[in-house]
């Protein structure tokens, strides 16, 4: 970058952190093709962030999504140093031995698949911003908040970090959700929680040292946690994408956000099926920690079983329609900022400044803002 980002004052201007350039050192490096001819100066100063050729709505849920994105590569590549693949594509950190064992008890390609799903949002985080900074609005840059600390298990790069994946609260509901066939959050429905310890208190998805590998009964509780946690994170965006493009308005940024939300279903659907392989045990350095056998009460049965990873019928629009076999929830009101409150509350920005969470209820509010509809 030729200006680094000015430095928080009393009032907090979220378009110092909304520029015109490249989003982060990683996404540089593979990016650096798409972004070749963007600009990496400071947006010009104004009281909203430039559109472009676009129209402020579909700006904002394009900025909002690139955000969610940035965010996700950060998660994703922790996740990667320590349990997935290192190489080129996805670079950073030398891996965990003992981490990746016990991710492999839930699939033998778990590493493989970890790799994959970073190098994929990786990639939207890059491809939105490049479509952003191509019609000449501001894009997204969050490097400023890269301050969390990072892992200290042998395998995981020393560096700043967007998200905490080392004290979450999992919310599991949606393995539950996606097996109902009378249910809908759309209509305000809940659901139980598969593993009711794991959405209470804060727990380690990543071993935060070395004195996390053992005992074995303690790194697999660990690896458990981290399979729900890429269910929780990926149906997030399954969701996320289909309500917002409820609101975009240009069939390019409509066609963007209807060939990206697919691929987070991809995700979603492949780590449903991982979790369910998660072996049930007891955490022995925190006995609060439980996961159950998912094949027995209360869950379990027909409706339960733990290879039924794709969804069932439930209603949909309305309760006199058929059932469907839909994506839940996609009401498109409130959806941004239902989307950051559900992250905020696992504990993922824990450590984060205020100025992040200001910036990020600012960019979800504009992209809750966003007209409805193609016009």
């Amino acid at each position: 970058m030729t200006k680094r980002l000015n430095g928080l004052k009393t009032s907090i201007n979220r378009r110092t952190f909304v520029k015109n350039g490249l989003t982060a050192a990683g996404a540089a490096t593979v990016g650096a093709g798409l972004l070749a001819h963007g600009s990496s100066v400071l947006a010009q100063e104004g009281p909203e962030e430039r559109s472009g050729r676009l129209t402020e709505g579909d700006a904002a849920i394009l900025r909002f999504l690139a955000a969610a994105e940035i965010l996700e590569t950060d998660l994703w590549q922790q996740y990667n140093e320590l349990g997935g693949i290192q190489d080129s594509e996805v670079p950073g950190g030398s891996g965990s031995a003992p981490y990746t064992a016990a991710l492999a008890v839930l699939d033998a390609d778990m590493a493989q698949y970890i790799h994959d799903n970073t190098e994929d949002e990786l990639t939207h985080e890059v491809f939105i911003n490049a479509f952003l900074a191509s019609k000449g609005a501001d894009t997204v840059n969050l490097d400023e908040f890269r301050t969390l600390p990072s892992s200290h298990a042998t395998g995981a790069q020393q560096i700043g970090r967007l998200t905490n994946l080392m004290h979450l609260t999992v919310d599991t509901s949606w393995w539950t959700r996606y097996r109902s066939g009378t249910k809908n959050p759309d209509f305000g429905d809940t659901f139980d929680q598969a593993v009711p310890s794991l959405n209470v208190g804060r727990h380690p998805a990543i071993p935060r040292t070395d004195d996390d590998l053992t005992p074995s009964g303690h790194i697999q509780a660990i690896a458990n946690t981290a399979g729900f946690h890429f269910g929780t994170i990926e149906q997030g965006g399954t969701s996320l994408y289909p309500s917002l493009a409820q609101r975009v308005t240009d069939r390019d940024v409509l066609r963007i956000v209807l060939s990206i939300g697919p691929t987070e279903a991809m995700h979603f659907q492949t780590w449903s099926d991982k979790a369910g392989n998660a072996p049930p045990l007891t955490d022995p350095k925190d006995p609060t920690l439980v996961f159950p056998d998912l094949n027995s009460p209360p869950l379990g049965g027909e409706e339960f079983q733990t290879n039924l990873i794709m969804p069932e019928p439930t209603i949909f629009l309305s309760r006199k329609l058929p059932t469907c076999s839909i994506v839940r929830p996609t009401a498109t009101n409130g959806a941004a900022v239902g989307a950051l409150k559900f992250l905020t509350a696992m504990g993922l920005f824990i450590g984060q400044s205020q100025a992040f969470f200001e910036i990020m209820r600012d960019l979800a509010e504009d992209a809750d803002e966003a007209k409805i509809g193609l016009g």
